[in-house]
């Protein structure tokens, strides 16, 4: 199994810009080269707000996960490739770092003009930044000790 030289770590703020464009962090933008990885993949979340965002190895990861199930007959593969592999595109980077997000994705992540990246180990979300924020206080009340407030 391959591992990772380095994880994705932090939080970074970010813009969007007019044209639909995010510039990947350049710590992030060194580790998705590190994994030969020609730009970032790019999916949607399960996470309202955020989008997943990862290099080569979390895909071959996943793709070595599915392999070893009946691409024909089984319905946990057919339900992960779909909700996975299928919404997955590969984003080029430009010369800057920058890439350039689908409409549809920035539509269904409800960004605006801000984002954050968070890194979360072998990948990172991106985030629309108040949905990011009411996810760290609903995390923070569901881990502070009962009768805690913040």
């Amino acid at each position: 199994m391959l591992v990772s030289v380095q994880p994705f770590i932090s939080t970074i703020g970010g813009t969007l810009d007019g044209k639909g464009r995010v510039c990947i962090p350049s710590d992030f933008r060194r580790i998705l080269a590190a994994q030969n990885t020609p730009g970032v993949y790019v999916c949607p979340s399960r996470a309202p707000g955020a989008l997943e965002a990862f290099g080569t190895e979390l895909l071959e990861r996943y793709h070595q996960l599915l392999a070893a199930q009946d691409p024909f007959f089984s319905t946990d593969f057919d339900e992960k490739a779909f909700l996975v592999l299928s919404k997955t595109q590969l984003l080029p980077l430009d010369e800057n770092g920058r890439a350039r997000l689908p409409d549809e994705l920035i539509a269904r992540a409800g960004f605006k003009d801000r984002v954050m990246f968070v890194g979360m180990g072998i990948k990172f979300r991106i985030w629309e930044p108040v949905r990011l924020e009411e996810m760290n206080a609903a995390l923070e009340r569901a881990n502070s000790p009962a009768g805690e407030t913040r």
